[in-house]
């Protein structure tokens, strides 16, 4: 009985402990400690794995850690300090006492770094957008991002790229994307200057969203043809870029590029990130549709995606068939999703090859039919726009028939072998062509340890030298033998 009693009375305690768990403020600092490491140290890859980890942590976060982090980290009474924690929500007074009393044991480490000042930004900014008070998610990045235009440390700007990120997060949830266009502008200059090309590239990227957002596709298309080109330094990004890309190509007709750039998008983008994938995916079939193909059904069976995919499934049974009628029911029946992917305007455009691959199968299957006939099967309102849609059809190369004016028919000429024609090496070449491009990519995309080549000549020489220590042990051996 005694020992029950002492052991309900130490459990007690453990019901005031914190609620955010000091857990969490224990991985804060720790994560503190590996950017001022970074930053002393100079390597950004120290910095990028602080970040890693905050990711990791993000659900986590609650306002009473956060505060305990800023008392923590930054010089008391800083402007810092007053403004990020203005930010956050009041807790009530037991929660606040609480967490005065865990953290203070532990003696507290003021930092002046830049480092850490923009990364208690970014934390604080990161928590109001999870918790969707996006106007004080508008201030505070209004904030960070003045205060990045005054530093110029290679060990900032990875965080800042995330900051830049986030600004336009904040002002795009808030409908007000056009107030940062002028100073996205102005930072993708000041990074530009300072040769900061991870926040040229989010930068370039968030530009190119901010435009694309608005319809702005020729202004898109300038800046990007006149932004500095270099060498990709993060994934994510050279994704984002790849897909406006693809977006911009399909606006301009350009369907081949569009085609390239969305597919590669898609089969670079991380797994976790699904959505993206499935936006790629969605104008990635719509252009390939327009190119005259027809996207395999596993495209529209991968996993998680089918739900999302179903509205294009049937938009592509429908240009597959040739049916103008069941084109048209799809395009009513799912104009909803179509204009919130802003897939509305092309779909418009597939109304052509629709009527174009229903004249293509009519041409396989007859060889002689009547305008009369072909107006009804394509399900045209009158003869004479049938005729006038197989003339252009002739002259564009995509049906192989002769229209005869004075019967009013359409004539098929017989198909000839297609393996006499050029078109199977076209076809063998983009595929060999396709096939070294991603082994030229993967190549490139290897990681070597630093002064690798620099570790294997001495490795060799090393056992060379070895060797001739080992010749020279066994020759003064002999010499001693033969002396005995």
């Amino acid at each position: 009985m005694t020992q029950d009693v002492e052991m309900k009375e130490q459990a007690a305690p453990s019901n005031s402990l914190p609620s955010f768990s000091p857990s969490t403020l224990h991985h804060l600092k720790e994560i503190a400690s590996l950017i001022e490491t970074g930053a002393y140290d100079r390597e950004v890859r120290r910095i990028l794995r602080a970040i890693r980890l905050t990711m990791a942590l993000r659900r986590k976060l609650k306002a009473s850690a956060l505060s305990a982090f800023l008392n923590f980290t930054l010089i008391p009474g800083s402007e810092a300090v007053t403004r990020l924690s203005s930010y956050l929500p009041k807790e009530d007074e037991h929660a606040m006492e609480v967490d005065t009393a865990t953290s203070a044991p532990q003696a507290p480490a003021k930092h002046s770094l830049p480092e850490i000042e923009i990364y208690c930004y970014l934390l604080v900014l990161m928590f109001l957008i999870d918790q969707k008070k996006y106007n004080e998610a508008k201030a505070c990045s209004s904030a960070s991002v003045a205060r990045l235009k005054n530093i110029n440390r290679r060990t900032v700007d990875v965080l800042a790229a995330r900051l830049y990120f986030y600004y336009s997060l904040c002002y795009e949830l808030t409908g007000d994307l056009a107030e940062i266009r002028g100073n996205l502008l102005s930072l993708h200059r000041i990074a530009t200057l300072h040769h900061d090309e991870l926040g040229q590239e989010t930068l370039l990227n968030l530009l190119l969203r901010n435009y694309l957002h608005y319809n702005l596709y020729d202004q898109a298309e300038k800046l990007r043809s006149k932004a500095p080109r270099f060498e990709a330094h993060s994934n994510q990004q050279f994704c984002r870029y790849l897909f406006y890309l693809g977006k911009i190509r399909t606006i301009q007709l350009e369907y081949t590029d569009a085609k390239e750039c969305l597919l590669q998008a898609a089969r670079k983008a991380p797994i976790a990130a699904f959505g993206f994938r499935v936006q790629c995916n969605k104008w990635a079939i719509i252009v390939r549709l327009l190119l005259g193909e027809i996207p395999e059904r596993t495209v529209f069976m991968q996993k998680g995606m089918e739900k999302a995919l179903r509205p294009y499934f049937e938009l592509t049974s429908a240009v597959r068939i040739g049916d103008l009628e069941l084109f048209r029911s799809v395009a009513e029946k799912f104009s909803s999703t179509f204009s919130s992917d802003r897939t509305h305007n092309l779909i418009v455009r597939l109304r052509h090859n629709v009527i174009r691959t229903g004249l293509r199968n009519i041409s396989i299957s007859y060889s002689c039919i009547s305008l009369v006939d072909v107006a009804k099967k394509l399900r045209l309102d009158s003869v004479s726009d049938a005729e006038n849609i197989v003339a252009k059809a002739i002259r564009d190369g995509a049906v192989d028939v002769t229209l005869d004016h004075a019967s009013r028919c359409m004539l098929s000429k017989e198909t000839g072998d297609i393996y006499s024609m050029t078109e199977p090496q076209a076809v063998f070449n983009s595929r060999i062509a396709f096939c070294l491009n991603m082994h030229n990519e993967a190549v490139r995309a290897l990681r070597f340890p630093p002064n690798s080549h620099k570790e294997k000549e001495s490795a060799e020489k090393r056992r060379e030298r070895q060797q001739q220590e080992q010749e020279l042990a066994k020759h003064i051996a002999e010499e001693d033998d033969d002396e005995f």
